[in-house]
């Protein structure tokens, strides 16, 4: 399961926070990633890969700025390592034949991204994706609108619009309706204080299953392991947590008590493999190091060396000699797998289930020889084991869960509660988040249900959108974390001045057209956007009636 996500960034800044981020994950791990699995495919080895995708990312992929952006950076890049090229060479300034090498490396690898994108994809891997999920090589599955964290809205309608645009979304950009659900964040609330568990929007908009966290369902203690956050790189440790033991493994799904949703929980070793910051594969001093950056074309020339090697004295990257460790950490990876799977045979008598679930943007992006070991893993384990890799949905039809189980308020933060999200750093948000969906509910039963006017209409929507902006639990995280705390400071009270400013505009019904124009071109995702799931089931059903 490859959990897919960046914040919105669309018109939002370039660098270093802004629509370079996204242009870079188009670049070394989307694109990518999309190669890979088209090539297993005319291999004859379906991938089988659980792509999450959230709806946010998708609008993105899909826009038309965004692709124009990505074409002009992949260009510059070119032109960069084109003229280190030049600089590096026999005649250059800078005369270096290790990294003459690494500048035509450079050279050759942006042009074939640009060329898959160009040729392959015709500028459109949401298409792409779409097309291997239809051959049944993958399958996509969709998150909240904006990557809310749920279980800290106040207005449960807040939470079934976030799960309700997502699917709609999803239904637009790949043709059916989605079964896998990423809840953000792992963040899962229980029935509580007369609210129902997040499960029930699960439910509601026709999704049959979602992921937790190991811990969530084995309870007892875990090993400390880490996730890096793909936009940022910002390094979260998980540490050791103690729940009484549930006497339940990460080895099956399970339903849900309360309503026929499935779950499945992410296997602590596989993935400890790869988060561990001491043991994982990305930390291997072969690989490419992703913070240091050559001052002139801010190219790659270093490998990681060490973890505690300073910057300034990183050694020269040898892409051959990364490839070699891709083999042998592969290798590895496949052996740990079957060994774990035939260990549980043995114990059992049952075949089991690893999940080996991460963020995506982890490979290529911040692990650049990420992407082919997935490939690796993918064809060792279809070509020399019995282990038999399949997508959520297929593990599900073929293994229904036999038990039910009743989940504990947790997510993948720190400590396996919310205080990532919720903190004295970050409180001051939450006030504000709830005080806009009151509004939200407020307006649109006021003026959804007794307009006919167009203008409002499109006001409606675009303070739909920025609300769910405003609800990302990306500027929280980034808040705390402490890496783009300004940047998504200024992005959460940008969206909340926004949301604020049409509110005002409908209730006193003088809407400035030129104004709701220039805001709807800066955040112009969900175009389609319902906002009638904003309101009671009674008053949903006349407002889609009018819409």
């Amino acid at each position: 399961m490859l959990h897919s996500h960046l914040p919105y960034y669309r018109k939002a800044g370039m660098w270093p926070f802004g629509e370079e981020n996204f242009y870079e994950c188009m670049a070394e791990t989307y694109v990518p990633l999309l190669n890979i699995i088209a090539d297993l495919w005319s291999e004859g080895i379906p991938a089988k890969i659980t792509l999450g995708i959230t709806p946010i990312l998708a609008e993105q992929m899909a826009d038309a700025h965004l692709n124009r952006g990505f074409e002009s950076y992949l260009r510059s890049k070119i032109e960069a390592s084109l003229k280190d090229e030049q600089r590096f060479g026999q005649r250059g300034e800078m005369p270096n034949p290790e990294f003459l090498h690494l500048a035509k490396f450079n050279t050759e690898w942006f042009q074939k991204i640009y060329h898959d994108y160009k040729e392959r994809w015709a500028g459109n891997i949401i298409n792409g994706f779409k097309y291997y999920q239809d051959l049944g090589a993958i399958e996509i599955t969709t998150s909240a609108a904006t990557h809310c964290f749920s279980p800290l809205l106040k207005i449960d309608n807040s939470i079934n619009s976030q799960y309700k645009i997502g699917v709609d979304s999803y239904k637009k950009y790949f043709g059916k309706s989605p079964k896998g659900f990423w809840l953000p964040e792992c963040a899962y609330r229980p029935a509580q204080g007369g609210r129902p568990g997040v499960e029930k929007w699960l439910h509601e908009n026709g999704l049959k299953y979602f992921f937790t966290e190991s811990a969530v369902i084995k309870g007892g203690q875990t090993a400390e392991t880490r996730r890096v956050f793909g936009a940022y790189g910002t390094t979260e440790y998980i540490p050791a947590q103690s729940r009484p033991a549930t006497g339940l493994d990460t080895y099956e799904a399970y339903w849900l008590k309360e309503y026929p949703i499935a779950v499945m929980g992410r296997n602590e070793e596989a993935s400890y493999q790869v988060w561990s910051a001491d043991h994982g594969y990305p930390g291997d001093g072969n690989y490419r190091e992703f913070h240091k950056k050559d001052d002139v074309s801010g190219l790659h020339y270093w490998r990681l060396t060490s973890k505690t090697t300073d910057l300034g004295r990183k050694e020269v990257y040898s892409p051959q000699v990364a490839i070699e460790r891709v083999h042998e950490n592969s290798d590895h990876y496949v052996g740990l797998i079957q060994q774990s799977l035939t260990d549980y045979l043995k114990t059992t008598g049952k075949t089991g289930l690893i999940l080996a679930s991460f963020d995506t943007e982890l490979f290529g992006h911040w692990w650049f020889e990420g992407i082919l070991w997935i490939k690796e893993v993918i064809k060792k384990l279809h070509t020399y084991t019995a282990v038999k890799i399949q997508t959520a949905s297929e593990y599900l039809d073929a293994s229904a869960p036999v038990k039910a189980i009743e989940l504990p308020e947790s997510s993948w933060g720190a400590g396996g509660h919310f205080q990532v999200w919720m903190n004295d750093d970050t409180k001051w948000m939450w006030p504000i988040i709830h005080e806009a969906e009151a509004d939200m509910q407020q307006i649109v039963s006021e003026f959804g249900l007794q307009s006919n006017d167009e203008l409002i209409d499109r006001a409606l929507k675009q303070a739909g959108r920025e609300l769910l902006l405003l609800q990302s639990s990306d500027w929280p995280f980034l808040v705390t974390t402490g890496q783009a705390k300004d940047y998504a400071t200024e992005r959460f009270n940008e969206h909340n001045d926004r949301f604020l400013e049409i509110v005002k505009m409908i209730r006193e019904g003088n809407i400035d057209k030129v104004r709701l124009a220039e805001i709807e071109d800066i955040d112009n995702c969900f175009a389609d956007i319902n906002v009638s799931s904003y309101l009671a089931d009674e008053k949903a059903n006349l407002l889609n009636s009018k819409l």
